[in-house]
C-alpha cells in the first residue's frame, strides 16, 4: 500500500462516510504537473483546509472540484457520484472567490439573489431567501448599498450570502481572507467557522496561512509539489507530522537529521549528531533509513545540566515570551521558546535538553 492509499484508508476509518472523494486526481498544464494523482476524502458537515505554499496545487485542485478546470485523469465524486462531465453551474457546489466577484452595479440584496432568478422562483420567495441569507451573515442593514460602499469584510459577507443562498452541498473558498487586514482576518475566521457550524455545511478552504488553517479546520490537507503530504486533524499534524516537510511547514519544527538506529513496537531509535534517542514516530521507518528528529521550539528546555551546549545567536521578543535562536555543534540551528523576563544574552553558551518521549521521528524529505 502506497502513502496515498494509506491517507485514504486512514481518513475513511476516521471520518466514516465521505461527502467528497478524490481518486488519483491529476492535473497537467502543457507538461507541468500541477496536481499529481492525489487521493482524499472529506466528511459531511466538516471544515477542511487545503494548505500549502504558492504553486503546490491547492488552487488547481479546488478549481477541478468546482468544475472550473477539467481533470487530466482520475475521479472526483460528490455523494458517491462522479462529477465528470457536469458543468460548474450544474454542480451542487458554490465558490467564494478571492476577489469576491460581486456585481458593482447591483445592490447587496440584488447580488445575493442574483442566482435565484435562474431557478424561476417567485419574487416573494426570492425576497424571503435573500432576507434570511443576509441575516445569516449579519448584513441586513446594508441590503440597499452597492459593493463600493462596503468594507472588505462586508463584501466578503455578501459573497458568502450569495454562495449559501442556493444551499449547496459543498462550499469552496479560494483564499477568501487574503485581502483583509490582520485584525479583520481574525474576526472573519471566527465568523466563518461559526457560520459553517450553524449551516451544517461542508466548507473546503484554500489558504497558504497555517495559522488560518489551524483556527478554522476540522482537518487540514497539507500539499507540496502537487502531492498530498498529510491529511489529519490540526493537532495530529502538529504533533505527529508525516514528513520533514510537514514538520517544517507547520509550526517550524527543529529538524535534527539522523538515521534509524532501531525499531520496536514501543518506540523508534534515531541516531543524530546530538546522540541516540528513542521517540515515537511515523510507521514504516526501517533500520538505517534517513529520518529527522522533530523538536518543537516549546519542547526545548533551557539551563539543564544533562543536555547539550548551544550558542545563542538571536532573540525575538514575542510579548508573552521570547523566541531564542541558537546553534549547536557549530551549524545545527535550533529555536526555542523562553518565558523568562529576559532571554539569555546573544553570544552566550547555554545548555539545552528535551524529553525524547515528546519528540517525534518523521521521514526525511517529503513526497
Amino acid at each position: 500500500m502506497n502513502a496515498a492509499d494509506r491517507v485514504v484508508d486512514e481518513t475513511e476509518e476516521r471520518q466514516g462516510r465521505s461527502l467528497l472523494r478524490g481518486i488519483a486526481v491529476h492535473k497537467e498544464y502543457g507538461g507541468v504537473h500541477a496536481v499529481r494523482g492525489v487521493d482524499f476524502r472529506i466528511a459531511p458537515n466538516s471544515y477542511v483546509t487545503l494548505l500549502g505554499p504558492s504553486g503546490c496545487g491547492k488552487t488547481s485542485l479546488l478549481r477541478m472540484i468546482g468544475g472550473f478546470e477539467e481533470i487530466s485523469s482520475g475521479i472526483i465524486e460528490l455523494d458517491g457520484r462522479s462529477l465528470a462531465g457536469i458543468s460548474a453551474s450544474r454542480r451542487p457546489v458554490n465558490t467564494v472567490f478571492q476577489n469576491y466577484a460581486l456585481f458593482p452595479h447591483l445592490s447587496v440584496e440584488e447580488n445575493v439573489g442574483f442566482g435565484l432568478a435562474y431557478r424561476r422562483l417567485s419574487k416573494p420567495e426570492i425576497a424571503s431567501k435573500v432576507e434570511a441569507a443576509l441575516a445569516m451573515v449579519q448584513m441586513t442593514p446594508m441590503a440597499k448599498r452597492r459593493p463600493r460602499q462596503l468594507s472588505g469584510g462586508q463584501q466578503q459577507r455578501v459573497a458568502l450570502a450569495r454562495a449559501i443562498i442556493n444551499e449547496p452541498r459543498l462550499l469552496l473558498l479560494d483564499e477568501p481572507l487574503s485581502a483583509l487586514d490582520r485584525r479583520m482576518r481574525k474576526d472573519m475566521q471566527i465568523e466563518l467557522k461559526d457560520l459553517q457550524r450553524r449551516l451544517g455545511m461542508t466548507f473546503l478552504h484554500v489558504t497558504h496561512d497555517q495559522e488560518e488553517a489551524f483556527a478554522l479546520s476540522d482537518e487540514i490537507i497539507v500539499m507540496n509539489n502537487g502531492r498530498i503530504e498529510q491529511q489529519s486533524a490540526p493537532a495530529e499534524i502538529y504533533r505527529r507530522p508525516a514528513s520533514a516537510y510537514v514538520a517544517d511547514f507547520i509550526g517550524g519544527a527543529n529538524l535534527v537529521p539522523g538515521k534509524i538506529h532501531g525499531v520496536s513496537d514501543a518506540a523508534t531509535a534515531i541516531e543524530t549528531p546530538l546522540g541516540i534517542f528513542a521517540s515515537p514516530g511515523v510507521s514504516g521507518l526501517r533500520m538505517g533509513s534517513p529520518a529527522v528528529l522533530c523538536l518543537r521550539p516549546e519542547l526545548l528546555r533551557l539551563g539543564t545540566d544533562e543536555g547539550f551546549e548551544a550558542t545563542v545567536t538571536h532573540t525575538v521578543f514575542k510579548g508573552a515570551e521570547w523566541l531564542v535562536e541558537a546553534r549547536a555543534l557549530g551549524n545545527l540551528a535550533l529555536s526555542l521558546i523562553v518565558h523568562d523576563a529576559e532571554p539569555p544574552a546573544i553570544g552566550s553558551t547555554v545548555s539545552l535538553s528535551f524529553d525524547p518521549a515528546r519528540a517525534w521521528i518523521a521521514a526525511a524529505g517529503g513526497n
